[in-house]
């Protein structure tokens, strides 16, 4: 008898559902964090072909998902901005695919639209519980209430539940529990050697209050840099993300920067898989560094790993912060700081996160 937490093992679908429309269409790392689940639903339910729709390039993710899932990417820029072109993507989708069930992991104005026209096709639907409540309790600035909230990742499972389709833990990474086939590396990413490490650097963010000063990650760098055994590759984008990580790249040994070389989603996840360990802010580059595998050093400022976003898998005795009390301010670090130094970040020295950077590499 087939044990009940293989991949091929089949669960009960009391409601008989065989086509599943799945939403989320941003960020990077929410998306990030519904692979997890997503695969194990697939995997617990071999007869049911979920369909998630999400922004075009995030369909890159779903690397070695299972055949019953079906990533779509959706043009929402373009084809079909606005209310009425919400409605034509409703009736392209269920023309395609005729789905017998909405799962929205989003609720926002576009999937609410969503909804509205399923439940005029009587679609059944159900919807992501954010816990906004808690988390305005987290991030207020008077009288916070200082509680874990559960993982975005636990509120995706919920949804599922309620759809009578309960999951298991059926994903154990994008590459399995090694690392990426070594022709997925390109040529810059020299074979490692013994006694080389890998040091995967991610030291940027979406906004100010979650991102470590670069002055002082450049010290960090130098640190690591000075240690022959250690080769460090920098992620990230932008024009000033790029002249940033070029000058370090430029003005120390044995470091390389992805930025501005357009690798490509599964190319840098290969990367990440035969790395170390990663430093990263809480950030998109965290949930993709948890999805191979990959310890991450993950530093916290105007955000806290209580509001339920830490990588999967990552332990939080790998985060680096401050115990301030003004801590959390917001969700996403998109708040200005109301002290004005951003303490939670520039108060961080760079040996705290080296500390916990040579604990995981021994």
């Amino acid at each position: 008898m087939a044990e009940r937490n293989s991949n091929t093992a089949k669960n009960s679908n009391p409601r008989g559902l065989k086509r599943v429309m799945v939403a989320r269409f941003s960020a990077l790392g929410d998306v990030a964090m519904v692979i997890p689940v997503l695969y194990s639903a697939a995997r617990c339910y071999p007869d049911v072909t979920f369909y998630f729709i999400t922004r075009p390039p995030l369909t890159a993710l779903f690397i070695n998902h299972p055949d019953n899932l079906i990533p779509i990417g959706v043009d929402l820029k373009k084809k079909y901005k606005g209310v009425t072109a919400m409605w034509h993507l409703f009736n392209d989708l269920y023309k395609e695919y005729r789905f017998d069930a909405f799962v929205d992991l989003h609720d926002v104005i576009r999937t609410k639209l969503f909804r509205f026209f399923c439940r005029l096709r009587g679609i059944p639907v159900r919807i992501i519980n954010k816990g906004r409540s808690g988390k305005r309790a987290l991030t207020r600035k008077r009288n916070k209430i200082m509680l874990p909230m559960i993982t975005s990742r636990a509120r995706y499972r919920e949804v599922f539940y309620s759809f009578g389709l309960p999951l298991e833990p059926r994903f154990d990474g994008l590459f399995g529990k090694g690392s990426a086939p070594q022709q997925m590396l390109p040529d810059f990413i020299e074979p490692l050697t013994e006694g080389v490490r890998r040091i995967a650097i991610a030291p940027f963010a979406a906004h100010r209050g979650k991102i470590y000063p670069p002055e002082l990650m450049e010290k960090v760098v130098a640190s690591l840099s000075a240690d022959p055994r250690n080769r460090l590759i920098f992620f990230g984008g932008g024009a000033e993300e790029e002249a940033i990580l070029n000058n370090w790249t430029e003005r120390y040994p044995g470091c390389i920067s992805l930025a501005g070389r357009k690798s490509g989603f599964p190319t840098e996840l290969a990367i990440m898989s035969h790395c170390d360990v990663m430093i990263s802010m809480d950030s998109g580059n965290m949930h993709l560094a948890s999805l191979v595998n990959l310890p991450v050093v993950s530093v916290w400022g105007a955000t806290h790993p209580f509001c339920g976003f830490i990588g999967w898998h990552q332990e939080e005795r790998n985060t680096v912060q401050l115990p301030l009390t003004c801590r959390p301010c917001s969700v996403f670090g998109d708040k200005p700081c109301y002290r004005g130094d951003y303490l939670c970040l520039n108060g961080i020295t760079p040996q705290m996160i080296l500390e916990k950077v040579n604990a995981l590499l021994g």
